[in-house]
């Protein structure tokens, strides 16, 4: 039985991101136990992976960013198949969905624009049931707590965390974590 995601994140507040290889490297140098991966295309993806796993690192790919792979269930499925990811990052309900059903943890990301964009999330949310919701941007105390309030999966804020004050900001409204790529602030 594996570890519940949400275990998982109280324990890592800050999610090291990386988006191209010199970033992982500098990922696997931290004590961050999740690395989110935003790059690759399907002849990588598996050792970008790889080098997290050896690590005893859990690997998330953002399936939206890996070059080659669409937005069909197949596209999950050769994630499970193909790489050692432990899970996914995705703004589409049904690879989120084929995520659940494969097994796999799962990061629903949402862009929160506006009053309809959080509706929006509230009615994707009912159906996915994801691990955690990720929104951008993450400098949003007040919807990060709108957001912790109605909903009951952890919350990562992510996308514009520019200081440790963003970071302390987001946790104090609501977010179990938040991912960035800003090296200098994932051993914050």
């Amino acid at each position: 039985m594996r570890e519940p995601f949400r275990e998982i994140l109280e324990d890592c507040p800050v999610i090291a991101t990386a988006k191209n290889d010199d970033d992982l490297e500098q990922a696997l140098k931290t004590d961050s136990s999740i690395v989110f991966l935003l790059y690759g295309d399907v002849c990588s993806i598996a050792a970008i992976v790889e080098k997290v796993k050896k690590e005893n690192r859990i690997a998330m790919v953002h399936l939206d960013l890996v070059a080659g792979l669409d937005a069909k269930d197949v596209s999950v499925d050769y994630i499970k198949n193909m790489t050692k990811a432990d899970g996914i990052i995705s703004t589409k309900t049904s690879q989120i969905n084929r995520a659940k059903e494969l097994g796999l943890y799962t990061v629903h990301r949402f862009f929160v624009l506006d009053s309809r964009s959080l509706e929006n999330m509230r009615k994707q949310c009912m159906v996915t049931r994801p691990d955690c919701i990720e929104i951008l941007p993450g400098v949003m105390p007040k919807i990060i707590s709108k957001v912790a309030t109605q909903h009951h999966v952890p919350i990562i804020a992510g996308g514009l965390i520019a200081d440790k004050e963003d970071v302390v900001l987001a946790l104090k409204a609501g977010a179990t974590a938040i991912s960035t790529t800003r090296q200098e602030l994932w051993d914050a």
